[in-house]
């Protein structure tokens, strides 16, 4: 059996490998083709760019956070009724979690997901030296099949043959198109404030113009035809998103422009294991449901949105009641950030927050912390307990406690070391890192299962339509 999918990776980061990325996906687009876009690692800005431009949810496969088995249940679930995959890569083909192994790199997941890679050259300044790259990259790793070869920001036509023709005659393989120059074609800056401007539709002209110039100097007709290789299985067994049971509680996500870095698949295995969502939004003042047994505040980026969120007195108010009440919740990054005091951005200016954990954020210009976190639970986290669940960190965030002293929610490890971490308060478990459910999808099941005891808990005379039978 066979399916269409492609790896769109890059030498390394700056290539350019998300701009062609789009232009792909919006020129299938044009042609009729439905489109499931892919983000290897962890990333919310580059899937909800695929987003914008396919009209379905991306989704992120991650050769470290998920087993083999897990990422294919990712994948199988996420290309379901798609013509094509298209998977985008990170930083450089080989690079991952480790600089002795393709781990958690494009390459691995191209390997998991028997997909050919097109690999994106940047040839500014390079004609024949183009081909020594693509070779090498051949030749590092015999193993992952680069399949053709897109040569971006190139001169002139003139440019393109000379690095067409060094590369098929030294390398073997098709250069199957290219993008010039441009500079109506320059990728926005990946700002915080970029996924708010995405999803008004700012930027649906940019998508459009790119997916035009694909059609005119790449052969689309080749790509699919490198594209099309051997079906991916489904796995062998129940798949985590399978529903597991009937509905069982209501969880509140929190989602607007402030709140909307969430794993789709983190929703879904909610969903299957008995959670009805319901999207509140705190930037807008909206207060928590009543009818929530459980909540849930995702990364984002608060800090860009401070003024605002701080202006949402009655809407922060319930979040606070009802985090003080016991609402078993999960609070991820800008989610944890929401959940302090105040939040000093860079300018200098305090904004108060809930007031839930005691303490400040304060904003720096510098990157506070990045990499993958392997997390295990402390003594009461209701989450975790027994389990490990993986996720990552991507911050600019410094968290300054209060006097008060609050009990870390977890032990985390990476490759710079191990410490406790997080914070829990009352039924609240929060904290930097944005956990992926698929790693470890049992915390779904214990987080529905406190949600249900804490919805029995409320007493007689609350009205639901939802079954509580097991």
């Amino acid at each position: 059996m066979k399916e269409r999918k492609i790896v769109i990776a890059g030498t390394g980061s700056g290539t350019g490998k998300t701009t062609v990325t789009l232009g792909l996906m919006a020129a299938l687009k044009k042609r009729g083709e439905t489109v499931q876009g892919f983000k290897c690692g962890p990333d919310y800005i580059d899937p909800a760019f695929h987003t914008a431009v396919t009209g379905r949810s991306s989704r992120n496969l991650d050769s470290w956070m998920l087993t083999p088995s897990q990422m294919t249940d990712v994948f199988t679930n996420g290309k379901r009724d798609a013509d094509i995959s298209v998977i985008e890569g990170v930083m450089g083909l080989f690079d991952g979690k480790s600089p002795e192994s393709n781990r958690g790199s494009a390459a691995e997941v191209s390997a998991m997901t028997k997909s050919p890679v097109i690999l994106v050259v940047n040839c500014v300044n390079m004609a024949r030296s183009a081909a020594a790259v693509v070779k090498g990259f051949q030749l590092f790793d015999e193993e992952t099949e680069i399949a053709g070869v897109i040569a971006n920001e190139v001169g002139s036509d003139g440019h393109y043959r000379l690095v067409k023709t060094a590369i098929e005659q030294e390398c073997g393989i098709p250069v199957i198109g290219y993008l010039k120059q441009e500079p109506g074609i320059q990728m926005p800056e990946r700002h915080l404030g970029l996924v708010p401007a995405i999803e008004r539709g700012d930027l649906d002209a940019f998508f459009d113009r790119l997916g035009d110039l694909v059609l005119e100097t790449v052969d689309v007709d080749r790509l699919l035809e490198i594209a099309e290789t051997e079906a991916v299985e489904a796995v062998d067994g129940p798949t985590m998103f399978e529903t597991k049971r009937e509905r069982q509680a209501r969880i509140a996500v929190a989602k607007d422009a402030a709140f909307n870095f969430y794993y789709p698949e983190n929703l879904e295995i909610l969903q299957a294991h008995g959670a009805e969502l319901i999207e509140f939004s705190p930037l807008r003042g909206e207060r928590v449901p009543h009818e929530a047994d459980g909540l849930y505040l995702g990364g984002g980026f608060p800090e860009e949105f401070a003024s605002r969120l701080a202006a949402q007195e009655e809407g922060a108010a319930s979040v606070r009641e009802a985090v003080q009440g016991g609402l078993p919740t999960l609070a991820e990054c800008g989610g944890f950030m929401y959940l302090t005091d105040s939040i000093e951005t860079t300018d200098g200016e305090t904004h108060p927050m809930t007031g839930v954990i005691p303490g400040k954020i304060r904003m720096q210009e510098n990157l506070a912390a990045i990499g993958y976190r392997e997390v295990r639970g402390r003594s009461g986290n209701f989450l975790l307990e027994d389990l490990v669940v993986k996720g990552h960190e991507f911050h600019y965030a410094v968290f300054h406690p209060g006097e008060e002293q609050v009990p870390a929610a977890y032990h985390t490890e990476d490759t710079g070391g191990a410490g406790d971490a997080g914070y829990l308060m009352y039924n609240a478990v929060a904290g930097f890192p944005h956990f992926h459910f698929g790693s470890c999808p049992g915390v779904a099941e214990k987080w529905v299962e406190k949600c249900t005891a804490y919805r029995k808990g409320k007493g007689e005379g609350y009205e639901t339509d939802i079954d509580l039978s097991e």
